[in-house]
């Protein structure tokens, strides 16, 4: 989208540059690209577009729900969203979009009914599956690993909320869900539900794609009833467009590090945020104005 760009005299210019003011192109509004109902990227991002218009006076941020991390990019490079949330597995040529930094970790979470008889991730050939919603994170990676591991099923796309009550009520045998832990969608099952495990296919799964995938457990404590899961875990970054001003960029990437508590609260993957594991983000170049913030806090 075409914006209109005005110079804005940044409240927390300050704390930019250490003693003097510095006046900030930032554009009238920017629009941050989120993910769909019941997953942690819509809840992060909301929370993030909220921290952002305190800090960007007169500049309208928006957050807007989406299918995630595909479909994010796509509104990236248009230009329909200057920053996003995305996995880094689907970033296959970066091209016009940088990093912001690195966020937190989201986990591949095969839900079935708590009385299915689907122990291992071959038993869902066959079957009646969600693969997450058109244009989602999820659904990218569920067709790779259906594709390597030549397993075929009844697959949907749906919003992970969706999925959630299909698998409740009986209308599918699993969900698929790439995303932060505890997520809304599992959480909302309320026990009813068990996480199938999935370790050798994790490791064949990184080791035939080195970098995005990463071995990983979630902990036992994170959903009701559900014993810790081994599968795997895929880095979240928050991009934004390379075209974006440094100067605004440089305040994007200081709130998220600094206002990490009131971001994430509620979501205790989320909180792993931090300065050390932030420029952490792969194939992804860092934005000039994440540069200049991490190198500002090395000092």
């Amino acid at each position: 989208m075409s914006l209109s760009r005005r110079t804005l005299l940044l409240g927390t210019a300050l704390a930019l540059t250490g003693c003097t003011q510095r006046r900030v192109e930032a554009p009238a509004e920017l629009v941050l690209a989120t993910g769909p109902e019941g997953a942690v990227f819509r809840e992060v991002g909301g929370a993030l577009a909220a921290a952002l218009a305190e800090q960007l006076p007169g500049t309208k941020v928006t957050a807007i729900p989406t299918a995630a991390s595909v479909e994010n990019l796509q509104l990236l490079r248009s230009g329909e969203a200057q920053l996003a949330l995305s996995s880094l597995d689907p970033i296959d040529e970066p091209q016009s979009v940088r990093a912001v930094g690195r966020l937190y970790d989201s986990f591949m979470q095969i839900a079935v009914p708590t009385k299915s008889p689907i122990q291992r991730f071959s038993d869902l050939a066959g079957k009646r599956i969600s693969l997450g919603p058109s244009g989602s994170g999820t659904e990218f990676t569920g067709e790779r690993m259906m594709r390597f591991f030549r397993l075929s099923a009844m697959d949907e796309r749906m919003a992970h909320a969706v999925a959630s009550r299909r698998v409740a009520d009986g209308s599918l045998d699993a969900m698929l869900a790439l995303t932060g832990i505890p997520t809304p969608a599992i959480t909302d099952l309320k026990g009813n539900v068990r996480l199938i495990d999935i370790p050798e296919e994790a490791v064949k799964f990184a080791t035939q794609y080195p970098g995005p995938y990463i071995p990983a457990t979630i902990p036992a404590a994170t959903y009701e009833g559900v014993l810790a899961n081994k599968t795997f875990a895929v880095p979240n970054l928050l991009l934004a467009r390379e075209s974006l001003s440094a100067d605004v960029v440089e305040v994007v990437t200081r709130t998220v590090f600094t206002e990490t508590a009131r971001i994430v609260e509620g979501h205790p993957e989320a909180s792993r945020i931090n300065v050390r594991t932030g420029i952490a983000t792969g194939r992804v170049p860092l934005h000039d104005g994440a540069v200049r913030w991490f190198r500002s806090v090395k000092r």
